[in-house]
């Protein structure tokens, strides 16, 4: 895998905690897919391993990257600074198939799992996009994603949009209008219901699993999850190489 040398473009905390970040890396901008990350060498500190960030959009010779502050890693990337060189590989892993999205696709969100279906929405025509965040606070990149699609949100706490969860916003819409594929990216709970609103109403999804990564390539083995095959049979796959974007009826939640 190439190490790849970007430059810091900009870079802007957004609300408490939450950054934005601009990456001038030409080649790996261009080749980024909506659904895939790149795995940040966070110097400065003793951050050993690289942080997996997923893309949020990606522009020209400009990757963009939203994250949150977390532990000891993110919080050497916030003291990043302008013109500053940042070292990452990728883009990893496997984005969303678009080519399957039909007429009438949604995109789902929870939390920090909004920030990849930025450039995702970008490439879809007419979403419909629902995003769910813990309150008023914490909302992010809601503007953008209202420009280019109609969009709802909820929040957990009633302080903007709906007050509860987001797939309560979704199974209506649903019932509607239909659907013909669902994009997802957020929280496990929030995944396995989307997964369980698909099933019930027999649209096909994608879902974007977040986990711990080392590596980011496949070699360290921390990030498996449980997926099941056309027969049923359960396998350990690994969602920095093997996803992070899966086939929604293979995932198997505890």
């Amino acid at each position: 895998m190439k190490t790849m040398i970007g430059t810091v473009a900009y870079h802007r905390e957004i609300v408490p905690g939450i950054f934005d970040m601009g990456i001038d890396c030409g080649e790996a901008a261009k080749a980024a897919q909506a659904g895939q990350f790149v795995n940040v060498l966070c110097e400065g500190g003793d951050a050993l391993l690289r942080r997996p960030i997923s893309v949020c959009d990606a522009e020209g010779n400009l990757l963009r990257i939203v994250y949150e502050v977390k532990g000891k890693g993110t919080t050497l990337l916030s003291k990043y600074q302008v013109g500053q060189s940042i070292n990452f590989l990728g883009p990893l892993g496997h984005g969303f198939d678009l080519e399957t999205a039909g007429e009438k696709p949604l995109v789902i969100g929870g939390g920090i799992g909004t920030y990849p279906l930025l450039l995702l929405t970008k490439k879809l025509n007419d979403a419909n996009v629902f995003l769910g965040f813990r309150d008023k606070n914490r909302l992010t990149l809601l503007d953008e994603f209202e420009r280019i699609a109609n969009t709802k949100a909820a929040t957990d706490d009633g302080s903007y949009g709906h007050h509860g969860l987001v797939t309560d916003l979704v199974k209506p819409h649903l019932e509607q209008h239909g659907g013909s594929m669902i994009y997802a990216c957020g929280p496990k709970p929030m995944l396995k219901a989307v997964q369980a609103l698909a099933a019930q109403f027999g649209v096909p999804s994608q879902l974007s699993m977040e986990e711990r990564m080392g590596c980011g390539i496949g070699a360290c083995l921390v990030c498996a999850c449980k997926t099941k095959d056309a027969d049923g049979q359960v396998h350990q796959s690994h969602v920095c190489c093997d996803g992070p974007v899966f086939d929604g009826k293979t995932i198997v939640f505890d």
